[in-house]
């Protein structure tokens, strides 16, 4: 489809009331990603060279975060709301003559796919003037329905308007649509707003195409991948969806995943093949494992870089600007944040690690915490190359130990290590002989 040009309307304008959110509807997120990122980046990877955004409620909301998203998108405001193809027709300014196609998209139907768009463009370029993205209801109830005649359609029938036997007909309308450009102002120009609600509605544009004798046909979707959110559960239902989907790829291209259903993940996760990932991983935004690591189970990890044959968890929070290298180990109820581990380092019981750096080899004893904020500012800790932190050592930062020192057990270190040096910083043990207050005690009973 390269050698057309479209543009995507995406409709992003409804107020969303059922979500009971002061969050716009189309800002909520499935995979850590908002949903209209999702149709955005469904449209850039289906070919879609030019994409338009319809805003409503919550505009200056909207606006912000789809100029985050995609700094290309042109943005339109619906200043009233009075139906779908008043909508569309806020966006008239981005329709210009240069175009093929155009893509009527929904902001809040964010599971649709690349290849569907791509089909609906392909229909245009095979001679149709109107595509309408249709799907085999389990249940049409509430859905308008698609009427063909000889393979061509005819008329969307809002289920109130239909018949007994249109009711019965399974073929739904998702509300997505593909439209030669050079049809649809004119389309959208004679649909009225002679129904109950005085509103505009895009459906309308199919009878007036078929009586003007355009061709209109139908492109069909599963209906999982067509469905909207409109409420809290239809959300849930979304991001299961989504889940699944990413998980089965991830599969596919050779990620173990113990018990798939129990790993969340993100839209821009990526983990490399013969990695293994163990229950009840979850992965934030900005993860990238590379291959051959391993994910132990209950872990948590958020932006944050692993390295090939990396090992994490079980039990461990790895916070955004991390990376773990190389055959690095991170082992139970260990936290790191903005944290790099070289290649074979070892951190692998109950430590806090923040604002660090750690060389390859070295290992951080049980019970270390890195002193890294001193209530007003963060400050580092470097780690040198096969360096030995005991057990139980808390390091003050600003402070730097060098390659291959050790610091004693318990140690409270507050000034640098030089390297090949030892460190100890402790009070001496004291025993003094039979004058432990238990020894003195009576036997009772």
């Amino acid at each position: 489809m390269t050698e057309r040009s479209c543009l995507a309307i995406v409709l992003a304008a409804g107020e969303g009331t059922r979500m009971r959110s002061a969050t716009p509807k189309v800002l909520h997120p499935i995979a850590n990603r908002p949903m209209i990122a999702h149709v955005l980046e469904t449209a850039r990877q289906s070919g879609v060279g030019r994409r338009a955004v319809v805003v409503g409620h919550g505009a200056e909301r909207v606006r912000e975060a789809v100029s985050q998203i995609d700094a290309a998108v042109e943005l339109c405001e619906q200043t009233e709301r009075r139906g779908t193809a008043h909508a569309v027709l806020a966006a008239a300014s981005a329709v210009t003559p240069d175009l093929h196609d155009i893509v009527i998209l929904y902001g809040d139907v964010p599971l649709v796919r690349p290849e569907t768009v791509g089909r609906l463009r392909a229909a245009l370029a095979d001679g149709a003037d109107l595509v309408v993205l249709g799907f085999e209801a389990a249940d049409p109830t509430g859905y308008g329905r698609l009427i063909l005649e000889q393979d061509r359609l005819v008329a969307i029938r809002e289920e109130k308007d239909a018949t007994a036997a249109e009711r019965a007909i399974r073929l739904c309308n998702s509300g997505m649509m593909a439209v030669r450009a050079d049809r649809l102002l004119p389309l959208l120009s004679r649909i009225g707003n002679d129904n109950a609600k005085g509103e505009f509605y895009l459906t309308d544009a199919i009878e007036i195409a078929h009586a003007e004798g355009l061709s209109v046909v139908v492109e069909t979707a599963d209906e999982t991948e067509v469905t909207g959110v409109n409420d809290r559960v239809q959300l849930a239902a979304a991001e299961a969806v989504f889940q699944q989907h990413m998980r089965t790829a991830l599969m596919a291209l050779g990620v173990s995943m113990q018990v798939p259903e129990s790993v969340v993940l993100s839209a821009d996760t990526q983990i490399g093949q013969d990695s293994v990932i163990e229950p009840y991983v979850v992965f934030g935004p900005g993860v990238s494992v590379g291959e051959g690591a391993h994910v132990r189970a209950f872990s948590h990890l958020e932006g944050t870089q692993v390295d090939s044959g990396a090992v994490v968890g079980p039990y461990a929070r790895i916070r955004p600007g991390s990376r773990i290298g190389p055959g690095a180990r991170v082992g139970n109820f260990v936290e790191l944040k903005n944290a790099t581990l070289g290649e074979g380092a070892k951190v692998n019981h109950l430590t806090y690690v923040g604002d660090a750096g750690i060389g390859s080899r070295a290992n951080i004893g049980a019970g270390t915490i890195t002193c890294n904020y001193d209530g007003m500012r963060k400050h580092r800790t470097e780690i040198g190359e096969g360096a030995f932190i005991g057990s139980n050592s808390a390091l003050v930062a600003p402070v730097s130990i060098g390659d291959q020192a050790y610091v004693g057990t318990g140690s409270v270190i507050t000034e640098d290590v030089p390297a090949g040096s030892l460190a100890i910083a402790r009070e001496r043990q004291v025993t003094k002989p039979d004058r432990s207050p238990l020894a003195a005690k009576k036997p009772t009973g």
